[in-house]
């Protein structure tokens, strides 16, 4: 039976499993999907294990996106170009890297009609999802993207990967058309942003990269205050199909039913 994983750290939230195992029933693989908690010090075994073919794929979470990139041999374009990392997997005996959050966030997007073109974004976070957020982004044609963080260091790293990006202090609300929680505040129900919103108007997206809870605080603000609002549900689903494509030459069905084992 063959083994993939998803890693991180927290990973108790992830919904990996479920729905991998769940494309591995439906398709009649002989394999199965489960999730590890690690550290640091564990991801070059991980690497190892690979290489033996003990496992044979892996998805990468918080908070090694980034992080996993050193124990690789190499990357495809899209993971050298955002510096980002979340589906490995061995070719020709080398542990390659990919980013499919980059075409799975893009793919969310054009699925709930909402076009980018010419709009202000404004990123709240500078973890390793952010670059792939940037990325599509800019593939869809923004007109200004603008990160916050609370550790202005780690977005000054981003801006030295996007030249063209904006900073902006913690706790200042710039004008946006699109505002992006892609911090890790809302994995817990009683998270909250501390960032005052309520004189941005109405009409925006917020979209929070979260999605279990389904709801975050801070997609209950954004709906409470006039705004169109979405979860990371469907950007999931997308980069999980290009992950499982890449594994299996497979490429899973998206119905209503698979969302719902998302539901929680």
């Amino acid at each position: 039976m063959k083994k993939y994983l998803v890693i991180g750290n927290p990973i108790n939230h992830s919904l990996s499993p479920e729905l991998h195992n769940h494309w591995i029933k439906q398709n009649g693989l002989d394999a199965i999907y489960e999730k590890r908690k690690l550290d640091n010090n564990d991801l070059e075994n991980l690497i190892l294990d690979i290489k033996k073919g003990n496992i044979k794929g892996v998805n990468v979470t918080v908070p090694f996106k980034n992080t996993i990139i050193p124990f690789l041999d190499d990357l495809s374009t899209e993971a050298k170009k955002t510096h980002s990392v979340n589906t490995i997997h061995l070719k020709n005996k080398k542990v390659v890297g990919h980013n499919t959050d980059i075409t799975g966030f893009e793919t969310a997007i054009q699925n709930i009609n909402f076009d980018f073109k010419k709009k202000k974004i404004f990123i709240l976070g500078a973890g390793g999802v952010v670059p792939s957020i940037i990325y599509a982004s800019v593939k869809m044609g923004s007109s200004e993207i603008m990160i916050s963080n609370r550790t202005e260091r780690k977005a000054i790293e981003i801006k030295n990967i996007f030249n063209n990006i904006k900073l902006v202090k913690w706790g200042e609300i710039p004008d946006f058309d699109v505002v992006i929680n892609a911090t890790s505040l809302g994995l817990n129900q009683d998270d909250k942003i501390n960032l005052d919103f309520t004189k941005v108007g109405k009409n925006k997206l917020f979209y929070d990269v979260i999605y279990n809870p389904s709801e975050t605080n801070f997609l209950s603000l954004g709906k409470k205050l006039g705004n169109k609002y979405e979860n990371g549900k469907l950007m999931f689903i997308y980069q999980a199909f290009l992950a499982f494509k890449l594994w299996h030459g497979i490429e899973p069905s998206i119905n209503e039913e698979t969302i719902k084992i998302l539901d929680r």
